[in-house]
């Protein structure tokens, strides 16, 4: 993994001059959908966040049709950006690891707009692979894990693909993350689903279960993960969802008035509530979904197409629970960026040519 960029003009001495903490390291992922920047202090149990930022920038928007990045979305995306390298600015982070994913791997200009990204905000950000992708979203969700059971798929829904992750538990070390036995990534996210299935005048069963159907081919034939399939079978395994869609969704099941990450990340949702969740989504016209706290009309046409990757995975992996996850790359990123600096404690410890452990 390349070593993350120190930010421009600061120093591993500077303290976060808002909040008397530091120091203060950053994690900003540009996705198809969404801009997300997340930035916090370490603590002897993990870390403090003292910043977050998250805009609905639609950047993939178009791009399954063009193989582009529309000049729309290009400056919606730099608009977001601006305002987070700011932030990075201000809270005098240390430390920044800003990456771009599925828009920016698959657009013919992806490269050529994080070019035009660092000259005009300074950003330099890295397009990462689904690997590195699945990877830093299972970082993200570890203390999401129930080490009671013995097998995990964490299933993160992006905007322009869904990777999924199966994560040994059985055979976790005693200290440490347990293995990644398999992963998969997938050309379909919520923006790339709901264009494949425009919706029409109205949300349908059938229309619905073409959307799965459709999820249910990327993964059927991915054989990798066979080992664990006996586990899934005697409900021994869980799954993890992580996606904005799969929170409201949580939210939508939870009745909140308005959304309360505290009340959504780490819940426990039944399949049953899942699917009682998604046949209440269908039975609500674009506009009923647009007011909804949890939705809003930013995600009104995404949210559906999210409940249609969840129940493929759900129908081909089954598992009575799963855990909704209000977290994933951007922390996955931070628990990097600490435990790199960890590591460079320890060397500076050690001194000059003393052997590593």
């Amino acid at each position: 993994m390349n070593e993350a960029p120190r930010a421009p003009g600061a120093s591993m001495r500077d303290r976060d001059r808002t909040t008397g903490a530091g120091p203060c390291y950053a994690a900003l992922d540009l996705g198809t959908n969404n801009c997300r920047l997340l930035i916090a202090t370490p603590t002897a149990g993990g870390f403090r966040v003292v910043e977050a930022f998250s805009r609905i920038v639609r950047l993939g928007e178009g791009l399954s049709q063009s193989g582009r990045l529309s000049d729309a979305a290009m400056e919606r995306a730099l608009a977001a950006l601006r305002i987070s390298a700011e932030k990075v600015r201000r809270r005098r982070v240390v430390r920044l690891r800003a990456i771009a994913t599925q828009a920016c791997r698959i657009a013919e200009n992806g490269q050529g707009f994080l070019d035009r990204v660092a000259v005009e905000t300074g950003l330099r950000l890295q397009i990462i692979s689904p690997q590195e992708e699945a990877r830093l979203s299972v970082a993200g969700c570890l203390n999401l894990l129930d080490r009671t059971a013995e097998a995990a798929l964490v299933v993160d829904v992006g905007g322009g693909s869904t990777e999924l992750s199966w994560v040994d538990l059985k055979a976790a070390p005693p200290s440490g993350p347990p293995p990644v036995r398999a992963w998969l990534s997938i050309p379909i996210g919520v923006v790339t689903l709901a264009e494949r299935f425009p919706e029409g005048d109205a949300a349908t069963e059938s229309w619905f279960r073409e959307m799965v159907e459709a999820v249910k081919a990327e993964i059927a034939a991915f054989r990798r993960a066979e080992s664990l399939r006996p586990i899934f079978e005697a409900d021994r395994a869980h799954l993890i969802g992580t996606s904005g869609a799969i929170t409201s969704l949580a939210g939508l099941h939870l009745k909140l008035s308005r959304y309360d990450r505290s009340r959504v990340d780490g819940i426990w949702m039944t399949r049953d509530e899942c699917d009682a969740a998604a046949g209440r989504l269908l039975a609500l016209n674009a506009r009923e979904r647009a007011g909804e706290p949890c939705i809003g009309p930013d995600r009104a046409d995404l949210v559906l197409a999210g409940a249609a990757i969840l129940q493929a995975v759900q129908e081909l992996w089954p598992c009575s629970r799963v855990r909704v996850a209000d977290r994933g790359l951007r922390e996955g990123i931070l628990i990097s960026l600490m435990a790199d600096r960890g590591r460079r404690r320890r060397r500076r410890r050690r001194g000059p040519g003393a052997p590593a452990t």
